[in-house]
């Protein structure tokens, strides 16, 4: 019964059609406070689901504060953790939220952060494995991001690296991993053939070209990654609807990156 659990919740933010999916992250405003683009939380959810999301995935304020208030109905992934960029050490997330809470709120999934090769890697990787058993024991999905940072990683981009962080991901009980795209095709090929679950590909920092960020898209794909997880260059672009409606039309809609390029 529990399986079925996680199939069906899912199924809420996986497309069926494709197997693939589009995640806005919003949890910006624990690690870094109210950016550009998430001042008003409500307004930024409307304006990815009318876009064309699966799925928007924020810490406990997103349900409580900014989640399907208005508009169009998108999946909600909780996210368990934390960190700010004005504390000691901001690649050190802790558990501040449990699924069982994320249950009660009404989550589709959780997500945890895991930085592979950070000072506090232990303690990360025992809390995932806690966060992966609760998640089993309840049919909750759970997403991992997971990510190599750390003093002994010099290219968080490289293909082992990368390909290290997703299997871990995989082999700590996760039903989808978030990871670095490795900035070509047969190296992120590389990433997925060692993965035996779903890849994603994170966003990353605020990029000039959106053009640029849908070939990257486009190229994971080809790859064989299963979708993106799209925080800044979503919310902090010039229009935040037409960018997911184009990002949907490479990733369920099989449209080149130029072509979906050109959707207004």
């Amino acid at each position: 019964m529990r399986m079925i659990g996680k199939a069906i919740r899912m199924e809420r933010f996986v497309k069926r059609d494709t197997g693939r999916t589009i995640i806005v992250p919003m949890d910006h405003g624990v690690g870094a406070g109210p950016i550009p683009g998430l001042t008003n939380m409500p307004d930024a959810v409307n304006k990815a689901a009318l876009g064309g999301a699966n799925a928007v995935l924020g810490h406990m304020g997103l349900a409580k504060h900014g989640h399907r208030k208005y508009g169009s109905d998108v999946g909600l992934i909780i996210h368990l953790s934390a960190s700010t960029s004005l504390g000691p050490n901001s690649n050190h997330k802790v558990l501040v939220t449990t699924v069982e809470e994320a249950i009660k709120v009404g989550a589709d999934a959780v997500s945890i952060h895991v930085n592979v090769g950070a000072e506090d890697e232990p303690e990360m990787l025992e809390g995932f494995g806690r966060v992966a058993q609760k998640c089993d024991e309840w049919g909750m999905p759970l997403l991992a991001m997971v990510y190599p940072r750390g003093p002994k990683i010099t290219n968080e981009y490289g293909k082992d690296v990368v390909a290290h962080a997703a299997r871990l991901g995989a082999e700590l009980g996760a039903d989808i991993v978030k990871t670095n795209y490795t900035g070509d095709i047969d190296s992120f090929k590389e990433v997925v053939k060692g993965c035996p679950i779903p890849v994603i590909i994170a966003g990353g920092p605020h990029m000039d070209s959106e053009l640029g960020l849908l070939e990257m898209v486009a190229d994971s794909l080809e790859a064989g990654g299963k979708g993106a997880a799209i925080g800044r260059n979503v919310f902090q672009s010039e229009d935040p609807t037409r960018t997911i409606k184009r990002i949907s039309a490479v990733v369920h809609g099989g449209f080149s990156a130029a072509d979906a390029y050109k959707i207004e």
